[in-house]
């Protein structure tokens, strides 16, 4: 059966500075853009690009983050460490959305990403049909230490095994084992400036109470398993949203869609039905 993703690259101005940014994509009808966690890359999300019953509505697409999976840091990307900023990010994410000619999408992200869903919500809301934010909150710490860029520490092994706790001893071994293949890939550093924003940067407790919903609706969906964004931590967090919507998924930890999408998409559909015909 051939397969239905295509990937291409466009490339993106931020900050004085140029990026060749790889990014996936299938199906048609509504854009649902899909954001990567930290140190990963749009992997993440091959069997929902290959949901034949998703991408008959919606047409998903996943890009890498600069400086990960397929897209490659700028020129001069030595001369500094890599370090993620909340600002940053949300540049990266609008250049890439105006370079690859995709209006009022859906967005979908995942632990950073998901977090960061929540800033676009804030920041810009008539440009979104709405997020879904997955293992989030408006603040996740705890998560940011030296061991995870250090050089008497096999990196590739620290950072994969790391995340490999956060899973569900439910979801299927092979796809676990995915998500541990494609952490272990990351560039040296890289995860590290990713955790710096998710665990250090990120804070969004005094503004998130402030997004309109009835501009740009807010779903939050975090995993039983999960103990770097605890159920606990999303659902204070959905609290401080006015007319967000929180639920707990059983028997899935922090990737959802990486180690058990098929059980993640039975969460998604009620929510996603509400989008198709927008």
């Amino acid at each position: 059966m051939k397969d239905p993703v295509t990937g291409r690259y466009v490339e993106i101005q931020v900050r004085s500075r140029n990026y060749r940014v790889y990014y996936e994509s299938a199906g048609q009808g509504v854009p649902l853009v899909c954001l990567h966690t930290a140190g990963a890359d749009s992997r993440q999300f091959q069997e929902i690009l290959r949901d034949r019953q998703l991408i008959s509505r919606f047409q998903v697409i996943a890009f890498d983050l600069p400086f990960h999976g397929r897209s490659m840091p700028p020129e001069g990307w030595w001369l500094e460490p890599y370090r993620l900023t909340t600002d940053l990010y949300v540049e990266f994410i609008m250049a890439f959305l105006q370079a690859a000619e995709i209006e009022r999408p859906l967005m979908m992200g995942c632990s950073m990403g998901g977090n960061i869903t929540l800033e676009l919500a804030y920041r810009y809301p008539e440009k979104f049909r709405g997020v879904i934010s997955l293992e989030a909150a408006a603040a996740t710490r705890g998560r940011f230490n030296d061991y995870l860029f250090h050089p008497q520490v096999n990196g590739g092994e620290m950072c994969a095994t790391n995340v490999y706790g956060l899973m569900a001893p439910q979801s299927p071994e092979h796809l676990r084992r995915d998500v541990w293949w494609i952490y272990s890939q990351g560039a040296p550093g890289v995860y590290y400036g990713d955790i710096f924003f998710y665990s250090e940067d990120w804070d969004a407790t005094d503004r998130v109470g402030n997004i309109d919903t009835n501009k740009c609706p807010v779903y939050l969906f975090t995993g039983e398993y999960d103990y770097s964004c605890s159920p606990e931590m999303s659902s204070r967090t959905a609290k401080r949203i006015p007319g967000a919507e929180f639920q707990v998924m059983r028997e899935i930890g922090h990737f959802p869609m990486s180690e058990n999408p098929a059980l993640l998409m039975e969460y998604l559909w009620p929510v996603l039905d509400k989008f198709c015909n927008k």
